[in-house]
């Protein structure tokens, strides 16, 4: 392994991604050298880049340079040039949560974690810090709007973090405080089995020493098997959900205002500027993590109902000839779901169109069935091909068997992005709102079609 000292050089590949990124931000703050490369650009590496991050577009072994720690994402295979060169100079390679742990030890430590939910979680917890006039370590897995970051270094001993499930990252970090939003089966390529996929978030939740703190959705079925298992431990548990015997919970009063309750007594109204009542769950863990690291509630309350959420999680885009573009994240059939309720509760009314993009080979045929049923509250719905991420096309799923595994009434395959603008331009009307969802890069269809409805506007 290594031990951290004052300007160590650390080079990270694939350092365009959310996670990669958000760590090369907090270690060049705390004053260690930078360096990274990935395949192509994105908004992540223009923004390293801005802040004088060196980052390489392509990969070669002389990237190392003076790098003493490489750092990779799960998605860079171990017979990657520059791993073999760091390692044929000695050079110790890690993952990014052996960096995050080492970076966390002795410090109060937040973990956030959960199959859905967890990014915009830690981004309403670190939100709250600042508000609070605290100086928090982040590390967030999206951009956080309003702050146009999603990682910074503070200088007190507070360190929030998302703690991502796959390929185990987070069981390398050692939190003082952990969250468990949701436990539902996803990345199958990790874990074959639900239990499997469980039995990983128990390890995480143990690693949560015997006088720290536990916070746990009651409401998410596995999520409460997690509980009570902690309890019968003697671990200290404190839960939320939508009602009793949840510590912090909450009653819908629309789809962004809730009454709120503690430990059975009123306490006030919680107002989010996000829609869902699932950001609603999220908002009621964020005010237990705040009360346990003594941020009062109101000072808690206030911040939430100014939070204005993260990219890519029902990120407006832009509206158009009265069609109005949502993007979201959601990749898995829970979070399809809770999406577009969400979407139909803001927008009664209103025609909501979809344009899904299944993520990685082995989730979509996992989890087809579950697919295939979430897109009820959708008028119209639109499947792109499956975007491979860190896989190839080794398993024989397409799109088409979703389609055909759906009872929807008008649900249709399109081979690429300009075939659904192209199809969506002819067909949209003023007052219709389109959603593109998915872990990809499907958000460009949204704004190519935003572009497209401007061209016919102005001709």
């Amino acid at each position: 392994m290594f031990s951290l000292r004052p300007g160590m050089a650390f080079h990270l590949i694939g350092i365009g991604g959310a996670g990669l990124s958000a760590l090369a931000i907090v270690l060049h703050e705390a004053g260690y050298r930078v360096s990274g490369c990935d395949r192509a650009s994105s908004p992540f590496t223009e923004a390293l880049r801005a802040l004088g991050i060196p980052v390489h577009i392509g990969h070669d072994p002389a990237h190392v340079g003076e790098a003493e720690v490489l750092v990779r994402s799960s998605a860079v295979p171990a017979d990657h040039p520059e791993v073999r060169a760091a390692e044929a100079q000695g050079r110790p390679v890690v993952k990014r949560e052996a960096v995050i742990g080492t970076l966390m030890a002795d410090r109060w430590g937040i973990a956030i974690a959960g199959s859905h939910g967890k990014t915009t979680t830690t981004a309403m917890i670190a939100w709250i810090a600042m508000a609070a006039g605290r100086d928090p370590t982040f590390i967030v897995g999206g951009l956080i709007h309003g702050l146009n970051r999603n990682a910074r270094a503070g200088r007190e001993d507070l360190f929030i973090v998302e703690a991502d499930e796959y390929d185990r990252m987070f069981l390398g970090l050692r939190p003082r405080i952990a969250v468990v939003t949701t436990i539902e089966h996803d990345h199958p390529d990790c874990y074959p089995t639900p239990e499997a996929f469980f039995e990983a978030f128990q390890a995480f939740a143990e690693q949560v020493p015997p006088e720290g703190l536990l916070v746990i959705c009651h409401a998410d079925p596995e999520a409460r098997r997690l509980a009570d298992l902690l309890e019968r431990q003697g671990r200290r548990v404190i839960r939320y959900g939508w009602g009793p015997p949840a510590r912090w919970w909450a009653r819908p009063l629309a789809v962004d205002r809730f009454a709120l309750f503690r430990e059975g007594r009123e306490a006030g109204v919680l107002s989010l500027s996000i829609p869902g009542h699932h950001h609603g769950l999220n908002a009621l863990a964020a005010l237990a993590v705040a009360e346990a690291v003594g941020i009062p509630l109101e000072t808690a309350r206030e911040a939430l109902s100014r939070f204005p959420g993260t990219a890519r999680r029902f990120e407006v885009k832009g509206e158009v000839r009265g069609v109005r573009v949502i993007d979201d994240y959601a990749h898995h059939p829970g979070e399809i779901r809770a999406t577009l309720q969400a979407a139909r509760a803001c927008y009664p009314g209103r025609s909501l169109w979809v344009v899904f993009q299944p993520h990685t080979y082995s989730r979509t045929r996992a989890l087809l069935g579950e697919f295939a049923a979430a897109f009820e509250d959708a008028d119209h719905v639109l499947l792109l091909p499956i975007y491979a991420a860190r896989e190839t096309d080794t398993l024989g799923v397409r799109s088409e068997d979703i389609l055909q595994r759906m009872s929807h009434s008008d649900a249709r395959c399109v081979p690429d992005f300009e075939a659904a603008v192209d199809f969506l331009r002819r067909h949209v009307r003023p007052g219709d709102v389109v959603l593109t969802l998915g872990a990809g890069d499907v958000y460009r269809v949204g704004e190519h079609l935003l572009e497209a409805l401007k061209v016919s506007e102005e001709e």
